[in-house]
């Protein structure tokens, strides 16, 4: 399904911070707009207009963005519905006609109308996919993770793939790669005011899989909550670039790695098969839900999980509540050896932790081969206890 892009034309915070928390928690893909007047307007796929006090007023302030979009949608939500006010609304050049709150599935539905009108508008253009990776905890193997599934899927698509190292300070994407940068994601968001593609170009370094690079922070508190409306930015014009961008969101929900999940078409949460582990993943993945950002497209992924498993696949299943997407086998040597050489596991030789990603990245590519989630796996008692205890 199309990404969408919404801008929020209000003067209201409290009603652009209620509209985007239900935007984000729609089915439906979508990045909201902060600035309402910044240059972000301009890509705008639906403009979302509060004419709860003048309707007259409000669409003659959404005009100018409105027009300046290829073709948006326009999403009028007012204070009452009568049939006169939706006549005006209407004839204004309104797509869709609310009042405030609008229904959840109201929404969706017009979403999904929004996003056929866009593909309609585009000739059907492909859209980027975006894979955020988030570890259940410091150490899980995200990075691994992360940077192996970019190689591969450069490698295998032959199509244009873009990497972002989100943490601050710490980031070992470029690293686990052996390049190095000159530039970083801090370049990138002290400059949104001249971000385009050229400039984009300048920032990334390529790794000889194919796979683009845009380093992470050498700063400590860089990215920080201030950079959150500059990462949308950086990730819109990713999508607008590569054909599949993934994000190594680290281990922590900070304002930078919440504008990763909300922007996310799949989010790998990848744990470790111990108690800590799968905590912190039940934790993670209910504080997901509560942030509205789209549960359902989490695929919790099992690293280092070598039989006999300390702890079986179901009764973590059981724990966590979600379906294990995908298991990587533990494989200390093979990945020590890969990280410190700076040459990823798709490129080292035939092992089976390589066939894994090799397999993995495969289902990405064919979505059909992707298995839906399904229902959450009610706790049993036996064999729980260990994980009883902690919860």
């Amino acid at each position: 399904m199309a990404r969408l892009v919404g801008l929020i034309v209000t003067e209201d915070q409290g009603f652009r911070t209620q509209l985007a928390a239900l935007l984000r928690a729609s089915s439906v893909p979508i990045a909201v707009c902060a600035d309402p007047t910044g240059r972000q307007g301009r890509r705008a796929d639906i403009v979302l207009v509060d004419a709860r006090d003048d309707l007259a007023s409000a669409m003659r302030g959404a005009d100018a963005l409105r027009n300046a979009s290829a073709s948006p949608s326009l999403f009028v939500i007012a204070s009452e519905s009568t049939p006169d006010l939706i006549l005006q609304a209407m004839r204004a050049g309104a797509n869709e006609f609310f009042t405030f709150p609008p229904a959840p599935d109201a929404l969706t539905d017009a979403l999904q109308r929004a996003a056929v009108r866009r593909a309609a508008a585009t000739g059907g253009r492909s859209e980027a996919r975006t894979l955020v990776f988030f570890g259940a905890k410091g150490g899980a193997g995200t990075t691994t993770v992360a940077v192996n599934c970019g190689v591969e899927l450069a490698r295998l698509s032959k199509r244009r793939t873009a990497i972002i190292d989100l943490k601050p300070g710490l980031g070992e994407v470029a690293l686990f790669l052996g390049v190095r940068s000159r530039y970083s994601l801090v370049d990138a968001l002290d400059n949104v005011h001249r971000l385009d593609a050229q400039f984009l170009k300048e920032l990334i370094v390529t790794h000889k899989s194919g796979l683009d690079i845009l380093a992470g922070s050498e700063h400590f508190d860089r990215p920080g909550a201030s950079d959150s409306t500059g990462l949308e930015e950086v990730f819109r014009l990713l999508r607008d670039e590569y054909e599949y961008v993934l994000v190594d969101a680290g281990s922590q929900i900070t304002a930078a790695s919440l504008a990763a999940l909300y922007t996310a078409d799949t989010i790998g949460l990848v744990a470790n098969p111990d108690v800590p582990s799968i905590r912190n993943a039940q934790r993670l993945l209910e504080r997901i839900r509560q942030l509205g950002a789209s549960a359902e497209r989490v695929r919790l992924l099992l690293n280092r999980a070598a039989e006999p498993f300390p702890i079986p696949p179901t009764q973590i299943e059981a724990a966590v509540g979600h379906p294990i997407d995908h298991c990587f086998p533990s494989d200390y040597k093979t990945v020590s050896t890969a990280l410190n050489s700076g040459v990823p596991l798709a490129l080292t030789g035939n092992t089976d932790l390589a066939a894994q990603f090799d397999g993995f990245t495969r289902r990405i590519l064919d979505d059909d081969d992707v298995a839906p989630v399904e229902a959450p796996v009610k706790k049993t008692a036996m064999g729980l206890n260990r994980l009883a205890s902690i919860w």
